[in-house]
């Protein structure tokens, strides 16, 4: 875990690392946004479990958290979630149901604490609408982007992520060649169907997210991005079928990155 920061008015960032053998680093990010009905969206990875809680509780009161939406079951995603659900006993669950049902392989989430979504799906909280997309990139078939109708904010996912040498807070931060090469290479690693899919079909799928024309784009791979920085990602994502699947020179053993981040102690 690194120190929580904002990324926006009533936005916190708890950010760790992900060290990538060969490539560098991939963030690895949950949201925390605070107001009348405060929502997490994603839960960290479990090598970090009791830090992530201790930076979730030392800015909100557990029994004040009302929501938490899960983008997918990827343990990077679902890491404290069962200790979260313990602690905050007014949260409720807003996941795919196939999130929802690869949860329950490890542990059950008691039914009235679950609100199901699709893409297609809106919510309203007491201050503000969510509504829910399928991203552009994704690895596994309940991932769901959110967009927050109240400040223009898009939680994407692992979509529109990276992997940087040295991780930066925003995306003003970050050499712009280093960010768009680990953009290549992250979300073709997490979508190699991308290979595969029809241009003209992935770019008119990309259009409805790109038409909501978000203010801030949060990746929980990737650094803030804001402002017209965000129509430069799209731009990049509406390339990635014509991009080869992987690229052939990397040797990225996921596995490894995992065993070498929990033998280190998740630091």
């Amino acid at each position: 875990m690194k120190a929580p920061y904002t990324a926006g008015p009533d936005i916190h960032v708890l950010p760790s690392v992900l060290p990538i053998p060969g490539l560098g680093d991939q963030p690895v990010n949950a949201f925390l946004v605070r107001g009348a009905e405060p929502l997490l969206v994603d839960a960290g990875m479990p090598v970090d479990r009791e830090e992530f809680l201790e930076a979730l509780w030392s800015l909100i009161d557990p029994a004040d958290l009302r929501w938490v939406a899960v983008t997918h079951d990827d343990r990077d995603h679902t890491g404290a979630l069962r200790s979260v659900l313990q602690a905050a006993p007014q949260a409720k669950v807003v996941a795919n149901a196939i999130s929802v049902t690869r949860i329950s392989e490890e542990f059950t989430i008691p039914g009235e604490r679950v609100v199901t979504a699709n893409p297609g799906s809106r919510i309203k909280l007491a201050d503000r609408e969510l509504s829910f997309h399928r991203p552009p990139t994704f690895d596994s078939p309940g991932t769901l982007a959110l967009f927050d109708h109240s400040d223009g904010t898009l939680y994407s996912s692992d979509s529109f992520g990276t992997v940087l040498e040295e991780i930066g807070h925003d995306f003003s931060e970050v050499a712009e060649k280093e960010f768009f090469e680990g953009f290549d290479v992250l979300n073709r690693a997490i979508a190699p169907w991308t290979a595969i899919v029809d241009e003209e079909r992935f770019a008119a799928r990309l259009r409805p997210l790109a038409g909501l024309s978000p203010e801030r784009l949060l990746s929980a791979h990737g650094p803030t991005v804001r402002g017209a920085a965000v129509e430069r990602l799209f731009e990049a994502m509406v390339r990635m079928p014509a991009l080869p699947a992987w690229l052939p020179e990397a040797d990225l053993d996921l596995e490894a990155a995992l065993d070498a981040h929990e033998a280190a102690g998740g630091r």
